[in-house]
């Protein structure tokens, strides 16, 4: 079976553009149910590349950035874009984080999202400090499914 490159509408591209936006506000503000408008409620988000776990489902994301994730209070996305392909369609953007007393981090975020009934959704993140890792990225990889 072939699949079929969706086709992104300047609407689709935009929404999408507003992903991260979101993602960024609700984490700062840790606004936990506003991750509903981000993932899909089976979302897989894989922060080994940061040294910690793999969330499964959007519960466990929602405990896990409440109970176990060190928080910057402000994040800043740079470098968004998206690809449409036969794999799917990818988000992929770097957060820059101050993380006190002129202190940043950075990551790169890449995300399989698919567009559900309520609107564009992570469906999977690998999140990295590492730029290295943008080559090992499974949204990177042609012919792997997540």
């Amino acid at each position: 079976m072939t699949s079929q490159v969706h086709e992104l509408t300047t609407a689709d591209r935009v929404e999408i553009h507003e992903l991260p936006g979101r993602y960024g506000d609700a984490i700062d503000d840790r606004n936990w149910t506003a991750l509903d408008t981000i993932f899909t409620p089976d979302a897989v988000f894989d922060l080994t590349g940061v040294g910690a776990r793999i969330c499964n489902g959007l519960d466990d994301i929602k405990s896990f950035m409440e109970s176990e994730a060190a928080h910057p209070r402000t994040h800043m996305m740079t470098n968004v874009y998206t690809d449409s392909n036969e794999d799917g369609v990818t988000l992929r953007f770097r957060i820059v984080a101050l993380i006190g007393k002129g202190r940043t981090s950075t990551a790169s975020y890449y995300d399989k999202i698919v567009k559900t009934e309520a609107g564009w959704r992570t469906q999977h993140r690998f999140v990295s400090n590492r730029r290295r890792d943008k080559r090992e990225a499974e949204v990177d990889r042609k012919g792997i499914a997540l």
